[in-house]
């Protein structure tokens, strides 16, 4: 029963935590800034449930771990919107 949660880890890597958000940027323009570090395969930006507006973070998910590091080396503490990213592994929440 240990091959799945090893999938699982593998692909947690690959998913990164964008934090400090200006509430007006756009999965669309987080989706350019990460592209130009390879692959993107997904991008969420998290909303308040009742308004509907961004909560300033966000969930990028690379293709492959390598290029999840160098994305996060390449925008961690730079800014989009006039805010400065907070740019890491996401940690795996217990579910």
């Amino acid at each position: 029963s240990f091959p799945k949660r090893e999938a699982r880890s593998i692909q947690v890597e690959n998913k990164i935590y964008v934090g400090n958000l200006s509430y007006n940027t756009q999965e669309d323009e987080l989706r350019s800034a990460f592209a130009a570090y390879g692959q993107v395969n997904s991008v969420r930006i998290i909303s308040d449930r009742d308004t509907g507006r961004s909560k300033g973070f966000g969930f990028v998910e690379m293709a492959t771990a390598e290029e999840a590091s160098a994305a996060i080396a390449g925008l961690n503490n730079k800014e989009i919107g006039g805010r400065t990213l907070r740019v890491n592994v996401a940690n795996d929440r217990a579910r």
